[in-house]
């Protein structure tokens, strides 16, 4: 495929919104940048190019604070995420356009769904869910590029300080997304020229991204702006869904 200088830009703009995204929630980049995408270009295009966004992203601040990521959580997690990576790619391969769109549509209303239900009480799960999330964000990860809704879901209610949420989930979106990146290269995602030409203009946007999601961060509420990305989850998940019924 030919992808022309505006929808480089357009594409690069995108990985702007997506840096500011995950710099405020730690994940949740891809729910917003992949539906944007796709009025651009096909879904595997926008997966593999915001799959080398999205691990820029994780490397610049999903790996700091290691001492307060517990080892045990991700450590169960790890080899689910691999296994749901490989499921996830396979069913990618093999879902049509039209299933798959529809599909990302549920899943990100689903997301913006859950986003405005954080204020109700939380239940302490067991650690034997860990297998579950696991899999099914290696699932999402390569299915529909965001991983990061399973763990964030499942370690919320494991009970632990905001410093080991974080840094515990920034660990495994680490190893979803670097997992998500291996499969995209095995299966040729990655090895088209044009992906890697269109990041060559993103990376810079998305690194701006960051810088302006800490800025954002301090001036704003979290609830406030999560609550915002909900909202915008929202929309472009019906967006997606309308398109796939079309």
């Amino acid at each position: 495929m030919t992808i022309s200088p505006g929808e480089i830009a357009a594409l690069a703009g995108i990985a702007f919104l997506g840096a500011v995204i995950f710099g405020i929630t730690g994940f949740g980049a891809a729910l917003v940048t992949i539906p944007l995408a796709t009025w651009l270009v096909p879904l595997p295009f926008a997966l593999a190019l915001f799959a080398l966004m999205d691990l820029a992203n994780t490397l610049r601040i999903g790996l700091a604070d290691r001492e307060n990521a517990l080892r045990g959580e991700w450590g169960r997690m790890a080899p689910l995420i691999l296994a749901g990576t490989v499921t996830g790619v396979t069913a990618l391969v093999h879902l049509p356009r039209q299933a798959a769109m529809l599909a990302l549509g549920a899943f990100v209303v689903a997301v913006a769904v859950s986003t405005f239900a954080r204020g109700a009480a939380v239940r302490t799960v067991a650690q034997g869910w860990s297998y579950a999330a696991g899999f099914a964000g290696g699932i999402t990860s390569t299915l529909f590029g965001a991983g990061g809704p399973p763990y964030a879901i499942y370690l919320s209610r494991r009970g632990l300080t905001n410093a080991q949420y974080r840094a515990t989930l920034g660990r495994c979106t680490t190893i979803s997304i670097s997992l998500r990146v291996i499969a995209f290269l095995a299966t040729g995602l990655l090895l088209a020229p044009q992906v890697w030409l269109t990041a060559l203009f993103a990376l810079p946007a998305s690194l701006l991204g960051l810088a302006v999601a800490a800025r954002i961060f301090r001036r704003f509420s979290r609830d406030v702006l999560v609550r915002s990305i909900g909202l915008m989850l929202a929309a472009t998940g019906v967006s997606l869904i309308l398109r796939a019924l079309s």
